[in-house]
């Protein structure tokens, strides 16, 4: 299927919407009322400075919901006030956070099951709402959606599209996307149903596999067996490798997409020779912004003189992990939790380390006065971020 035909042809169609409905500035007010804070704005005048007892609070210059994910929030609220007796169903959460999820099961938004990593579609009927998330959905979820005669309310981020384009001339160049993600987070799986011929790779230890069997071979079957999930059917690494292109998910750690595009395009160079780059690599910075500045926000956070870190955000948001990330590579005792009832007045706080489960941790503030960063990510509203900072101060104070 030519994708890019398909998707002008659904964007052309009057069951399609991506502009809301016409109830923005109401909506805006609701969501002000819901999920904005009195207590953040104070400490955002105060130089992202909150003292309150033996607490000293230092705020991210840069934390919280981004535009894209306000939105796509925004546009579901909207969708349940355009069609109040409708079913209308989400293909994924909303974006990753729990509260603003558990806030549209409250309103009769539905979220279709997932059974056995795939997606129950079973239980949409023609005429129903359909709502693509802020981070995508996939060429075949959104055909599936628009024969049963769904109406499809796009919410997708603009710059998650903007990499759907990139791979899309990957694909009419005949060129391999090269993926920086996580191959089964959602918005990997959308831009990976938008590209020919690809290739996820996680980290820089990934990039340096695949650059080493570029320049120097190896076993194939072993290859298939360690990108196992993440490439595209019938991927041969012996002639899908000689021409390339970088893509990534948008909430990746910036500088790490941007070594892996360094590393593979000097792997390319030294394979093919600097004369015919362009005939074989092809990169486009698709690096989302408010993802950079946050993760900026954060590298500046990190410098103070502070005893702890805490992260809010989704325990499955990709783009919170990597600030947790930032902190650890700083040595600093980091806590990423996603709401205020993480925390304990015993002075314990249930956390998720990086990489393994929920840990508890006894005697998580320490004695005397403390310094306590705080950032969040960008599906985190301020009203959460106000709660864990207010629980902070209560159980040190």
């Amino acid at each position: 299927m030519d994708t890019k035909i398909f998707k002008r042809s659904l964007q052309q169609s009057e069951h399609y919407h991506r502009k809301g409905f016409g109830h923005g500035s109401e909506i805006m007010s609701v969501m002000s009322a819901e999920y904005q804070s009195s207590l953040i704005q104070q400490i955002r005048q105060n130089n992202y400075r909150w003292q309150e007892g033996k607490v000293t609070i230092h705020l991210a210059k840069a934390f919280g919901f981004c535009w894209g994910v306000e939105r796509a929030v925004a546009m579901a609220y909207e969708t349940r006030q355009h069609f109040p007796n409708k079913r209308i169903w989400i293909t994924n959460e909303i974006i990753h956070n729990p509260s603003v999820n558990q806030r549209l099961l409250e309103m009769n938004v539905g979220f279709i099951e997932v059974i056995n990593n795939h997606k129950d579609f079973s239980i949409v009927a023609k005429g129903d709402v359909v709502i693509l998330p802020a981070f995508g959905a996939s060429v075949t979820e959104m055909q599936l959606l628009n024969d049963k005669g769904c109406t499809i309310v796009d919410t997708t981020c603009p710059w998650v599209s903007k990499v759907w384009n990139s791979v899309e001339k990957h694909k009419k160049r005949h060129y391999t996307s090269i993926i920086h993600g996580k191959y089964l987070h959602e918005e990997t799986v959308a831009t990976s149903s938008f590209a020919g011929n690809y290739l996820v790779v996680l980290n820089l230890e990934q990039a340096n596999y695949v650059c080493n069997y570029i320049l120097n071979g190896g076993n194939k079957e072993d290859f298939l067996d360690k990108f196992k999930n993440a490439h595209s059917p019938g991927f041969n690494p012996n002639y899908d490798l000689e021409k390339l292109g970088i893509a990534n998910q948008t909430t990746m750690l910036k500088s790490e997409t941007e070594q892996i595009s360094e590393i593979f395009e000097k792997t390319i160079i030294k394979k093919y020779g600097i004369a015919t780059l362009n005939d074989h690599f092809m990169s486009f910075n698709t690096i989302c912004n408010a993802t950079q500045e946050r993760q900026d926000a954060m590298l500046e956070l990190v410098k103070k003189k502070l005893d702890l870190m805490v992260v809010i955000g989704g325990f499955n948001s990709s783009n919170t992990t990597h600030l947790q990330e930032i902190a650890i590579e700083q040595q600093l005792p980091s806590y990423h939790i996603d709401n205020a009832t993480r925390i304990n007045l015993n002075n314990t706080i249930e956390h998720k380390p990086l990489g393994r489960d929920l840990e508890l941790k006894e005697n998580w503030l320490q004695d005397g006065s403390i310094m306590v960063g705080v950032t969040s990510g960008a599906s985190t509203p301020d009203i959460v971020v106000e709660a864990v900072i207010k629980k902070i101060c209560t159980t040190k104070n």
